[in-house]
């Protein structure tokens, strides 16, 4: 297999068993991927693209047409099948159907919230033909005049953040950029999204049009394959989503924060949550790794940056936690000089959590605090929550909630 196929087809980023891992900061992966015999073309970079034609005889001259074409029948029209793409000669769509796929995600379950969110299911292949798929989630979050789509990195998470349900999660491995990419290709088939879709109002404009890298996992500790399959999401030619409509969301991996800014060039997000070191190394174990100086120094310095390109902190609202006004006051102070703006999201309860949400009179007052200082400060509204799919709420049917735990989400639900 060429070099460039290979390495995409791998997918993994190199993990080892550090001192790290064996104090509960990461988590080593239980799986790895397996690349099936026909891969899927859904993903791949042009240049991987390219290559993969010239495995199957396609002259160099043609490349760069035939590429062309393919991406507009996968990312533009949504094709998933070479038949459906009437340019190409019928005997290089036999060609190509010999050797690849146009595969996306399996669709296991679908839930939709009675505020319009949409969760699905993903089914992706396990390491052994004979054993257990992997799972993981996506969340869609329609909006007046956008619509966002919440993307998993992982199945499971590296991390163990304490408040955070998908925390809790095993990490069982990363996931591939074709299966990133084709998550949101799922999303586009079950939401009828492409060029091609039959509507009443030819004027509409498309359902998503922000992608959040917010799902399940940490997003930096899969590198390669968040950044490929973020370079094809951001393809004018291809799906089209220009790069500051998508975000990414860290939770302090430090030595990858300028990668990202100068390899990717996205929206930056840092899951931030407490203004001091014992108080986030409890919600954030990460960060007795990447302490809140040595983060927010790599923030200040994140290629970029800029009024208009603020990076977005994000502080989940835990009642007596982190939530006193004296808290907020540092919190201004501690990212003094970052062109910021501090996203406070009311904790999201899950089943078995050791937290509760900040009473909302204490969240009004915490903003105003930041609000006054000069920083935006929006309060989430939380989405989905009934059926788990809020901010912090994502964990595959990998691990099933008991019986138990799903009375405890319907009375959640039924309380907010």
């Amino acid at each position: 297999m060429p070099e460039a196929r290979a390495a995409y087809l791998c997918g993994m980023t190199a993990l080892s068993i550090t001192a790290d891992t064996m104090s509960g900061i990461e988590k080593v992966p239980l799986e790895r991927y397996v690349a099936p015999a026909k891969p899927s073309l859904v993903g791949m970079s042009r240049a991987v693209l390219a290559q993969a034609l010239a495995d199957i005889g396609v002259p160099q001259a043609q490349h760069k047409m035939r590429v062309q074409q393919l991406w507009h029948w996968i990312y533009v029209r949504g094709a998933q099948s070479f038949d459906e793409m009437t340019n190409v000669s019928k005997e290089l769509r036999a060609r190509l159907d010999a050797h690849y796929t146009l595969a996306r995600p399996e669709v296991a379950a679908e839930q939709i919230s009675v505020d319009g969110t949409r969760k699905w299911l993903l089914r992706l292949p396990g390491e052994q033909a004979t054993g257990r798929p992997h799972e993981v989630e996506c969340v869609y979050i329609p909006d007046d005049g956008r619509g966002t789509l919440c993307v998993s990195s992982q199945v499971g998470c590296t991390l163990n953040c304490s408040f955070c349900h998908t925390g809790t999660q095993r990490l069982v491995r990363n996931l591939t950029a074709g299966e990133i990419v084709g998550q949101i290709l799922v999303a586009r088939d079950r939401l009828n999204d492409w060029a091609d879709r039959s509507t009443k109002n030819e004027t509409q404009t498309r359902q998503i049009t922000n992608i959040v890298m917010m799902g399940m996992g940490e997003p930096l500790y899969n590198f390669d394959a968040v950044r490929d399959a973020l370079l094809v999401v951001a393809d004018g030619d291809g799906v089209g989503i220009s790069k500051r409509r998508i975000t990414l969301s860290t939770s302090g991996v430090v030595p990858n924060i300028a990668r990202a800014g100068a390899e990717i060039g996205v929206m930056l997000a840092v899951s931030l949550h407490a203004v001091r070191d014992d108080l986030r190394n409890q919600l954030v174990p990460l960060n007795r790794k990447y302490p809140i100086a040595e983060l927010l120094a790599a923030c200040r310095d994140y290629p970029g940056l800029s009024n208009a390109r603020r990076i977005t902190f994000e502080y989940v609202m835990l009642r007596g936690v982190n939530d006193s006004l004296a808290e907020a006051k540092a919190l201004v102070k501690l990212l003094k000089g970052i062109p910021a703006k501090i996203n406070l999201i009311p904790f999201n309860p899950w089943p078995g959590s050791a937290y509760e949400c900040s009473d909302w009179e204490q969240i009004e007052k915490f903003s105003e605090i930041i609000f006054n200082a000069g920083y935006a400060s929006p309060v989430r509204t939380p989405r989905g929550r009934d059926i788990l799919a809020a901010c912090g709420q994502l964990k595959s049917a990998s691990e099933k909630l008991t019986a138990r735990e799903r009375m405890a989400l319907r009375a959640m639900a039924m309380t907010e």
